[in-house]
């Protein structure tokens, strides 16, 4: 199965289990560490939503007794009730303020809560290698950032909306009953009928709505997406700035966001279309329930049966109990995104999941003093092979360099070794000690020059003379200095002077076992020399591997390996 149909099958398969699979991404948070002051939020959060339902039927009340004391022109009653409004209105302008704030409380205590877990499962089992490499996932990046704020906060609106409806509704059917009276039609008495016109009303409207809307979920998906991709490509322009400048391509680089930006328009108008015929609907729908009740009640106000206190009244109760059966045509175009959110959340697990699950084709593990390489072969995604049956063996303290044409395999042995490489078959047994891989282009996090030194570790964990003497030695004086300043030393430093401060990494490490991979490719010869002596030096009994094209490195190396027509050939020492 290639990339692109893996990928689709997993999204068919999410789709398809979409409920059960939500229900089990929102459960973990309510049954974690954080499972009391979850629940007490959430307690406090549903107790003051209902207590806005109360609020609203207590107004309800209110209602028919103003505008009766408006038609009896009851000068006491009208400014009682006045007053009477102005405490209700404070005692709801507190209960919003806080049931605002602790929403806003508990949502973001959910999304950090996720957040860290999605951090720990991305980063595990190299899910944010293997996920880039298979193309299973786009933009992890944001689904980790706004997907997941977006279905926390779009969960908790959703859900607690809908508890407030279903209690509303039922609050105010039971007043619409009691008030609407009975109606007769063709003979038939018609009890309650205003609760069973306003049924009738939002069931028809909501069916519409969704025949009328349903694609937004589809294209808020896309949309989301195409968005993310844009600012992606930016980010790119950035990253490659100074190379983008030097090719002069600018023009390029324009027809490629443009062609991006494209997608972004026509998705958007997609989306447009969609909504202007949504919004025809439900703002003809919403007009219309203004004065569909008045038509309905009418016939008994004009007849006296009712007074326009009670006719306010029904008014009131009926537009609530409307607006709670049309919550689904109200909140429509969120819960397409709501959706389109959480498919893009479950495809990125299923993805996670499914790399969890897969079996190593080539076993690589920590055992025993020597790198042992055994019936090693490895293949790419298009079939070719790499490496057939290859065996090797290097002693502790041997050095040992690593030559051959340019696609030969050379890094993705070393890959192989660092547990990244797929497709092969075969056992690789890393030496269970200490040990450090140092790539062509070295990682320099963002921060401080001691923590880029320092990295995978603390900056804490040496001295800061260490730090000093390891730029000396790697002929990099002139950042002594600046060890202590937080800055993106990727862009501040040339290639050459990044493979350096690479080398200073592995003399603070220490490491038994060093993988180099062109690790001096950016460097003259005079510096590469420098620093081979230097880790010899240093680290008396260091074990080498190291993949390098030039002739200068080999006085550095007691051994040299030459892949060639998928083998792995010992050569003679020169």
């Amino acid at each position: 199965m290639n990339q692109n149909a893996e990928y689709r099958a997993v999204n068919d398969a999410v789709r398809g289990q979409f409920f059960r699979r939500t229900w089990a991404m929102i459960t973990p948070y309510w049954r974690s560490e954080e499972k009391g002051r979850a629940w007490l939020l959430l307690a406090a959060v549903i107790g003051l939503s209902l207590f806005s339902v109360a609020i609203s039927v207590w107004i309800n009340h209110w209602y028919k007794d103003f505008y009766n004391a408006l038609e009896k022109k009851d000068t006491a009653a009208f400014w009682q009730l006045i007053g009477y409004f102005g405490g209700i209105a404070a005692v709801a302008i507190l209960g919003a303020v806080y049931r605002l704030y602790l929403t806003q409380m508990l949502t973001i205590r959910w999304r950090a809560w996720l957040t860290e877990k999605h951090f720990s499962r991305w980063l595990a089992h190299k899910n944010y290698y293997q996920l880039e490499q298979g193309g299973y996932t786009d933009n992890p990046d944001q689904r980790i950032s706004e997907d997941l704020n977006n279905f926390t906060s779009g969960t908790l609106s959703l859900g607690l909306g809908l508890l407030r409806n279903v209690v509303s509704l039922v609050s105010f059917s039971i007043i619409l009953w009691g008030v609407s009276g009975s109606i007769e039609v063709f003979g038939v008495t018609i009890p309650g009928y205003m609760f069973w016109c306003a049924l009738l009303y939002a069931a028809v409207g909501s069916w519409l709505t969704h025949l009328i809307g349903r694609r937004l979920i589809g294209l808020s998906n896309q949309q989301q997406r195409f968005e993310a991709d844009l600012r992606f490509s930016m980010v790119r322009v950035r990253e490659n700035a100074e190379s983008i400048a030097l090719y002069n391509g600018e023009p390029n680089e324009r027809q490629r966001l443009s062609t991006r930006f494209g997608k972004v328009w026509q998705n958007f108008w997609d989306i447009m279309k969609v909504s202007k015929r949504l919004t025809f609907f439900t703002a003809g729908y919403s007009q219309i329930a203004i004065i569909f009740p008045f038509i309905v009640a009418a016939p008994r106000y004009f007849t006296g049966k009712i007074e326009l206190g009670e006719l306010m009244q029904i008014n009131s109760a009926f537009g609530n109990v409307q607006e709670n059966f049309s919550w689904f045509i109200n909140a429509y175009s969120e819960l397409a995104t709501w959706r389109a959110t959480s498919d893009r959340l479950l495809s990125f697990q299923q993805a996670m999941s499914d790399n969890e699950q897969r079996t190593p084709a080539i076993d690589v593990r920590p055992e025993g003093e020597r790198l042992v390489i055994k019936d090693l072969g490895m293949d790419l995604a298009d079939g070719r092979h790499l490496l057939t049956d290859a065996d090797m063996t290097v002693e502790p303290g041997e050095r040992v360099m690593l030559s051959g044409r340019s696609g030969s395999g050379k890094s993705t042995l070393l890959r192989a070794m660092g547990h990244l490489w797929p497709a092969g078959h075969g056992s690789i047994r890393l030496p269970a000690t200490r040990y450090l891989f140092l790539p062509q282009k070295p990682y320099l996090p963002i921060g401080t020059l001691k923590a880029v030194l320092s990295y995978p570790q603390d900056d804490s964990v040496y001295p800061a003379e260490r730090y000093a003497q390891v730029l000396e030695t790697c002929r990099l004086p002139h950042l002594v200095n600046r060890l202590d300043e937080a800055n993106h030393w990727q862009r501040m430093l040339s290639p050459g002077e990044q493979q350096r401060l690479a080398f200073a990494r592995a003399l603070l490490f220490a490491p038994r076992w060093l993988y180099m991979d062109e690790a001096t490719s950016a460097m003259d010869e005079e510096d590469e020399a420098t620093l081979y002596q230097a880790l010899i030096d240093e680290l008396p009994g260091l074990s080498i591997v190291s993949v390098g094209h030039r002739s200068s490195l080999k006085r550095f190396h007691g051994r040299h390996v030459r892949i060639d027509g998928g083998r792995l050939q010992e050569q003679q020492p020169t």
